[in-house]
Order: structure tokens, then sequence, then C-alpha cells
């Protein structure tokens, strides 16, 4: 019996019979296609007791779709749906119900507030698994639960159960699993070139974490591949390119020699450089950007939330396929927007963006930037200082992470992806390409930094160290309704975000990305802390810098408006987010069947690693599925008229055999987030990337004002490669 179980039955003894019918459901949360079974506690009351009711684990709100704190515990806000609590308990003018949550020893319990029939949120709330009591107290000013439970419930995380090791020793002794055939690749039907010498030697583990001996013994169905360059040419330092509306820019795809954590490895780059160059250029440019391949693999440059013309999107097919080993293609890129944008392949992500095909770019509004702008900017420095400048100057931070063994790169599936369960995550941090990141701030100074998560598969949850106040402002293209404040970045694949960042008057600072992981053999949480860069603190910034309000989006009213009229009504498509596997090895099948009991939000790091490293794309089918005609991925057929406003439902399926979090990407197009799990958001920002947690419903409104065939598609590398990818039309 599980410890909090047993917990109830000796506080409150039998449980009441009456039948579950009676029990209010969350009915915002079942409405909104998200999971019930994760996000909403049944309350339970002992015999004799007719009180029933449940809690609704809510989205809190703010920039992220997902809610964590610093240190990566889970947060909610909860909403108490209750009926029939026993009044006739109470005793006093002062009596009543008050509302607690405990972790599952009992040793941490948190008051969250009184409550009472009907519905009340109370929170937000941080605990990764916890217990919801309510008791009948004689003064509900109490901050101590003394009174009798009346109702009690516990989270779906409670379920989390050590994996019985006994049936996967037995199991693997007859396990006859067999290589499946590799499915087509999508994106063209390009694999990577025969001929290097890689071979398959293992996976590394999380330090501190165990894996069956038959999960160790597992290797992907695939040939290995890593890119093989004698003559690669040591990377450039990273450089900065600005231009003008009719400018050609150049960019040159090859291999590179990098030397990463002490470490020399043969990577790819654009222009010699990993990242690419960083190209600043002012809304409303048009310039040619030529393409010249030096891979031994096709390849091709997507303008990733550009709103550009569809011809020169980047995603092959057959009137524009991917530009061949020795070709050049010329890509004619508007940009209509202000923002924080980045280009990359639309070939074998898994293989080519993860090897440092990738670069940001910074789109400036065409009109000249306010006094305090320019001055955080730090181009062309204002005659007379502003009163209150934002910030100090900006930095542009790209994200991302490497995996790396002890013989080196762990190599990739030639003719299809391995990593095809969760995605690849890396063991090595980078910044900008580097391992050893280091920035140097003045004490009080306030940073603008322009973040932009490239990794294949990590939701990063930033922060900046103790005393660093964290100030959103900015999202994938353009300023939210508000800046507000945040004690960490969550930032999924594909994301960008802008935070003005106060650092403390002395001391040092660091980029720490901290989470819960999920440790499946022991069914348990455990921290994890991943340090990007230092920070050093000296000197003191100028005392009239001040950390006010940065702004906000000049069309706020139109942005609300629009979130008004939409949140709340039925949506015009939905997807759901699933998976289907085929051929996996016993220990697979048995680790997944054991892990769907209960799915974490977001899987923040791949703790499963030998199991997940050993799927390949021909045995992970992930789906995007329209439920209204049942089509799905590429069968898909939706039709809209240039200048209309869609309201698309995202639902992470739960029933499914693995749930994980999914960023979902429009090309050509930008989208307003309407709600996470029912909840409205009130504080909406232009998107193109939005993180969709598993389990969840994530409902955006889609400004489709950019004619042409355009994809939908996850930017987990390993899912997209595995067929999760759609296509819409915008006609005229």
């Amino acid at each position: 019996m599980p410890v909090a179980w047993a917990l109830f039955v000796a506080i409150l003894g039998t449980a009441s019979t009456a039948s579950t019918d009676s029990i209010p459901s969350c009915r915002r949360l079942a409405a909104s296609g998200g999971s019930t079974d994760l996000y909403c506690v049944p309350l339970l009351a002992p015999a004799g007791i007719g009180a029933s009711g449940s809690v609704e684990l809510s989205w809190p709100g703010g920039p992220f779709t997902e809610s964590v704190t610093a240190d990566g515990t889970q947060q909610w806000q909860l909403r108490f749906s209750l009926q029939d609590l026993p009044r006739a308990m109470l005793r006093g003018r002062r009596s009543g119900f008050v509302a607690w949550a405990a972790d599952p020893t009992m040793a941490h319990v948190i008051r969250l507030g009184v409550v009472h029939d009907g519905e009340i949120d109370l929170g937000p709330m941080a605990l990764d698994r916890f217990l919801i009591l309510i008791s009948a107290e004689a003064d509900t000013a109490v901050r101590q639960w003394r009174g009798r439970v009346i109702l009690r419930g516990e989270s779906a995380s409670n379920r989390l159960r050590p994996a019985d090791n006994y049936q996967f020793f037995l199991g693997v002794a007859g396990d006859r699993s067999q290589g499946s055939s590799a499915m087509p690749m999508p994106m063209g039907d390009h694999p990577m070139p025969l001929g290097d010498s890689a071979t398959w030697s293992g996976v590394p583990m999380l330090p501190g974490l165990e894996m069956l001996p038959a999960e160790m013994a597992l290797r992907p169905a695939a040939q290995p591949f890593l890119p093989l360059a004698a003559d690669a040419p040591p990377a450039r330092p990273h450089q900065v390119v600005h231009l003008r509306s009719g400018d050609t820019l150049e960019l040159v795809a090859g291999p590179v020699r990098r030397f990463i954590a002490g470490r020399e490895y043969t990577m790819l780059g654009f222009n010699g450089q990993s990242p690419g160059p960083l190209i600043q250029i002012e809304r409303g440019a048009e310039v040619a950007v030529r393409l010249i391949n030096h891979l031994d693999a096709p390849t091709t440059v997507h303008w990733h939330g550009i709103r550009l013309d569809n011809r020169f999107d980047g995603v092959p097919d057959k009137d524009r396929p991917a530009v061949q080993p020795g070709d050049t293609f010329v890509y004619t890129v508007k940009f209509p927007d202000a923002g924080i944008f980045w280009y990359h392949p639309h070939v074998r992500e898994d293989i080519q963006q993860d090897l440092g095909l990738y670069g940001n770019l910074f789109v400036e509004p065409e009109v000249a930037a306010s006094d305090a702008e320019r001055f955080c900017r730090g181009d062309h420095p204002p005659t007379r200082r502003p009163s209150e400048p934002p910030c100090t100057r900006t930095a542009f931070l790209v994200l991302d992470d490497l995996l790396v063994g002890d013989a080196g790169l762990v190599p990739y599936g030639r003719d299809q992806p391995t990593h095809a369960a969760m995605g690849r995550f890396g063991n090595v941090m980078l910044v900008n390409g580097e391992s050893d990141w280091r920035d140097s701030v003045r004490g009080g100074e306030v940073v603008r930094y322009y973040l932009t998560n490239v990794a294949s598969s990590r939701t990063f949850n930033l922060s900046f160290g103790a005393g660093s106040r964290i100030k959103v402002v900015e999202s994938d293209q353009g300023w939210f309704r508000r800046a507000v404040w945040a004690e960490s970045v969550v930032i999924a694949p594909a994301e960008r975000y802008v935070v003005d960042v106060q650092f403390p008057a002395r001391g040092s600072a660091a980029l720490v990305n901290r989470v819960h992981g999920i440790d499946h053999l022991f069914g348990r949480f455990f921290r994890i802390t991943d340090t990007l860069g230092s920070i050093v603190i000296s000197g003191v910034a100028p005392r009239w810098l001040e950390f006010g309000r940065a702004g906000g989006a000049a069309d706020s009213t139109v942005l609300d408006s629009l979130v008004n009229a939409n949140a709340g009504q039925p949506p015009d498509h939905s997807l759901e987010l699933r998976v289907e596997f085929t051929g996996l090895p016993f220990v697979s099948e048995q680790l997944m069947r054991l892990d769907s009991i209960y799915f974490n939000p977001v899987e923040w790091e791949g703790t499963m690693p030998g199991m997940n490293w050993a799927t390949t794309g021909a045995q992970a089918r992930w789906i995007l599925r329209d439920p209204d005609t049942g089509r799905e991925n590429m069968t898909i057929d939706w039709h809209f008229r240039r200048g209309q406003l869609a309201r698309i439902r995202l639902i992470g399926a739960r029933n499914t055999l693995h749930g994980m979090q999914h960023p979902i990407h429009l090309h050509g197009q930008r989208f307003l987030v309407l709600a996470v799990n029912g909840k409205q958001n009130d504080n909406p920002v232009w998107k193109d990337t939005v993180l969709v947690p598993a389990g969840s419903s994530v409902d955006i409104l889609a400004d489709l004002s950019n004619p042409g065939r355009w994809m939908l598609h996850c930017h987990i590398a390993e899912h997209l490669e595995s067929q999760m990818m759609m296509s819409f039309n915008v006609e005229e």
C-alpha cells in the first residue's frame, strides 16, 4: 500500500463507498481536452461524510505554458470544486474548512487557504508529488492542520513506483527483438552518406542513475554515422553580419573542427562558424542569401519564424528539392516582423542542426528606436542619457546541448534517427557553441539577453543565480502585452525569449538549468543542475540605472481583444499529439508500459537513455491526428483563406504508450496562445512555436495572413524525422 494512502486510511478509516459519479469533475479541464487523469485530483470522504469534490491542477498563467520554480519544482494553481461540505461539524463564527497540500510523507504541509461549497482558486503551490487535504477547523486562521480531515486526494505523480526488475530479467532472457527496416525518411528521403568509420559504443548515463542490464545491452537497429573530414578547418569565432535591404549574403554549409570541453570533434557550421553568423537587419528589408552546400549530403535553410515568400521557406519537396552537395541556391528573404528569429536546415535536423548548422536573426524595427532602447542596444548612443533606460547592453545567447560518450560524439543513425522515443538529450551544455561561456557585468547592471533554444529535445529552465532579477519582455515575434517578473525562464526547442536581468551588487552569478527528472527504475523525482556558464560581477553600475518597466506590446489592446473574443470558443480544428511503436525490444516496451502510469508535464532529461537511444524512426511513429477526420500527419488537408483567424486546439494525448511535451511550430505564420487546459491567457504575445505539455491542451489563434502551402510540426528533431508533421494551405 502506498505510504500516502496508508496515512490517509489511518487518519480517516474506511473510505466512503459513494459512487464516483457524484464527485464533481474538473469541468474546465475536461472541456478543453486536457487529461483529467493527470491534472484532476478526485477528493474522497471517509465513511459517514457525504462531501465530495475535485481539484483541477491548473496552469498558473505567466509567460510560459509550463510553470516550474527556479529549482525545477512543478508549480500549480489549484481550482477546488466542492459540494456538501458538512457545515454541521462547524462550531463558532471563526470555524470553517481549510485546504492543505502535503508531500507524501506528510513531513511538509502547506496551508492553501479557506474553502467552501462551489469553486475557488488557490495557489500557486509547488510540489512534484503531493496529497490534498481539507479539514474542518475551529479557527480558519490556523497555520497548522489540527481539525478532522473530511476530504482527501493524491496527485497522479504519486503513482510512481519502483519497477519490478524481476520481470525484466526474465523477459530479456527470451527476447527475440529484431531490427526493423528503415521507413522512408521525411523531408525528401535524405539518408546521410556512407564511408565513415562510426560504430555503436554505448550511450552515457546520468550520474546517480542506474539502468537494467537488459536496457544497457540495447543497440539501435540502424547503421551508425559520424561526419569525417580530415581537411575540415578549425571553426572561426562567431561573427555579427549587418545587412541592408538589397544586400546579398553568402552562407556556406560545411564541416568544421570544434574544440569543446577539451576534445576535438568534426562538426558542421555556416561560414566556418558554429553558431553561424548573427544576422542583424531592419524590419521591412529584403535580401538575397546564397547557400553553397559543401556538405556530403543535401541541405536547405529554413528561416524559422519569418513570414517570407513560401518558395524560400527551405522545406524540400518535389517542386523545390533540397540543395545537393556542391550546388547553390539563392533565397530571397523579406523580413516583415521585428523580433528574434533563427535559421537552420530542414533536412535531417537530428544530424545537421545538432552538429552546429544554426544561427540567429535579429530584425530591428524600421522606425528609429527610442533613446532608451538605443541606449540599451549600445548602437548610436543618444546625446543625452535616458532617465530610466531598460538596460545597459544586450547579448544574444544560443542554447544547445551535445551528446558525448567515452569515445567522442555518440553516433547518429545514418538512414533513420535514433533517440526517436524522447529525442536526443545531450550531456554537454553549450552557449553560443561553447561549453565554457562567460560574461562580465557590473553590480546592479541590467543586461537584455536574447535567448534561443536550438537543442534537439531539451527544454531548459534557466536562471541567473541568487540575487538576480528576471523580467520577461518579449517572445518569438514581439513584445508581451506587459513585461512580467519570473523566477526562471522555461524555453522549449525553437522558442525564443527576451529577458532583462538585473544582477546583484556584488558576488558572482551563473547561467544555470535546474530541473527535476524522473528515475523510472526507482519511481522517484530527483534534482538535476547544469551550469551553462559563469558571470563575473565587478564594479558598480551607474546610480541612475533603474530597473523600471521595460514596456509592452504597442498593439496590446488589439492582442487583448483577439484573446477575449476567441478564448473559450470552440476550436476550428484540433490536433491530437500521439505516438505508435512497432517492433520494440521486450525491455523497451515493458519500461514504456510502466512509464505510462504517469507522464510528467515535461520530460526535462533523458532518464531512460539506453531505451531512448535504441529506439529508431522505424520503430516510433509520432503522430499529429485530426480527431474530426481521423487523418494523420501528411494526409491532413486543412485549407484557410488568407487573412483568416483560426482557432486551433493542440492536445497532448494521455491514452498513448509514451506521452511527452511537444514544441509545435507553424511555418510562415504567427499565433497567440489563447488558453492552456481551458484557462485563458491574460498576457498574449505573437509566437510561432509553443510548448504543449504532456496530457495538456493549448488553444492558439493563428493569424493566417501569409499565402502558400506550409508545414506544422513538432520541433523535437527526432519526432519530426519520425513523421510528426503535416501541411496546410493558406489560399489567396
